[in-house]
């Protein structure tokens, strides 16, 4: 199993403006679910800290391997959505890994 988890930091003026663009993201990644073979789970959380240095929203997924995390990224659902999406981020950070339970599977 692979995690793929990817967090924003969202232009707007305000945090309605933050928040209305945060929800926006939301939605349209979890459009994306029965979409993609191999992306076995997707989840989108909306910042609820307020603090100055959080991200506003984070992406978790897992993939049933680093071939369908890489199926994803080139999707033309996904690609869709990134190219929507794009210019409302100021700021993003991603990690993919492999969990240590699946590494343990393996073994």
């Amino acid at each position: 199993m692979v995690k793929h988890i990817v967090m924003w930091k969202l232009r707007g003026d305000t945090p309605a403006d933050r928040q209305a663009a945060a929800l926006l993201l939301k939605s349209r990644f979890e459009s994306l679910v029965g979409q993609i073979p191999g992306l076995a789970h997707l989840e989108v959380g909306l910042d609820s800290s307020q603090v100055d240095y959080a991200c506003d929203v984070v992406l978790y997924s897992e993939f049933a391997s680093q071939q369908a995390l890489q199926a994803y990224a080139d999707h033309p659902a996904h690609l869709r959505v990134r190219e929507e999406l794009g210019g409302m981020r100021i700021a993003r950070h991603q990690v993919d890994y492999v969990s240590d339970a699946a590494r343990a599977e393996r073994s």
